[in-house]
């Protein structure tokens, strides 16, 4: 059985396995050859060029195993009979950890002190302060309980939302109502043809003057030129692993708005996520090769 794997790492922690034929593809380079002998794909953290193409080579693929939650580059040219897997878990703990970190970031007004600091000036004054916020989760998953249980020590109220209402959660259709509440709106959303633009400037304009944006979700999930519009003014401020477009490019707005906070898509690029995703990766293609049931199956309900 031949495996395309995304790094040798990976191929290590597949080694032992009978009748396993790992074939390294970071998506850096052309594809290697044998597409249409490859039974089981895991595609590297960034994606590779011309997915749909190289998958519709890939006649023999049975399995897509994304080390990704997000699995919208796959999802729609996924093939007849192709079991699709995400990596559900493997990135909660980094976003997470990024998520407070860039809340207490520019709560906390950091990169106005990292400047002063490198023009070696003391420019004392006061900042917000993330203590008694209420902070709005938006696509409240593995990665929003995650997220709250490192928020548990800061003193903060966290309210819940999600596609499904359940107990303790709020369904999507109470977002109007609850924006304007919130001090901190975190999105952690996949990226499907539901979520894409939905914070527009509607939404924007519904969260209450000086709230915190953070979007640890993707770049497409926010109507950019809505957000560089409130940002400009004053009113909205924000912190951005994802952007739309991505990478954001040279001269675009949204490098010099002011109150944003940007990092390049790195929230889940940890020691932590790699070390999860490996153990992902072994245990799904045991799982596989013993025909048990897989994990985080994705399916139309994703």
């Amino acid at each position: 059985m031949k495996i395309w794997v995304p790094s040798e790492a990976a191929a290590e922690v597949l080694a032992d396995l009978p009748d396993v034929e790992c074939v390294v593809f970071d998506g850096r380079g052309p594809a290697p050859e044998g597409a249409d002998e490859v039974e089981v794909w895991i595609p590297p953290l960034i994606p590779v060029r011309d997915t749909p193409g190289l998958m519709a080579r890939m006649k023999r693929l049975r399995l897509v195993q994304t080390v990704t939650a997000g699995v919208e580059p796959y999802r729609p040219h996924l093939p007849h009979g192709v079991t699709l897997c995400n990596a559900r878990g493997v990135h909660d703990a980094g976003t997470a950890e990024w998520a407070v970190g860039a809340m207490i970031a520019v709560l906390r007004d950091f990169p106005a002190f990292v400047d002063a600091q490198r023009r070696g000036e003391w420019t004392y004054h006061y900042t917000d302060v993330l203590a008694d916020a209420r902070v709005l989760i938006v696509g409240y998953g593995s990665i929003g309980a995650a997220l709250e249980r490192r928020l548990e020590g800061f003193e903060v109220e966290v309210v819940r939302v999600a596609r499904t209402a359940r107990e303790g959660v709020h369904p999507m259709e109470e977002l109007d109502t609850l924006l304007p509440d919130a001090d901190v709106v975190v999105l952690l959303v996949p990226a499907t043809s539901t979520t894409t633009g939905m914070v527009d400037a509607g939404f924007l304009s519904r969260m209450k003057d000086g709230a915190l944006l953070v979007n640890a979700a993707r770049g497409a999930v926010v109507d950019t030129d809505a957000l560089v519009a409130e940002l400009v003014s004053g009113r909205l401020r924000a912190a951005l692993d994802v952007t739309d477009p991505e990478p954001l490019p040279e001269g675009h707005p949204l490098w010099n708005a002011p109150g944003v906070l940007l990092t390049p898509h790195v929230a889940g690029s940890t020691p932590a996520s790699t070390r999860r995703s490996l153990r992902l990766i072994r245990s799904q293609l045991l799982r596989y090769l013993a025909g048990e049931p897989l994990n985080h199956v994705i399916t139309e309900s994703y």
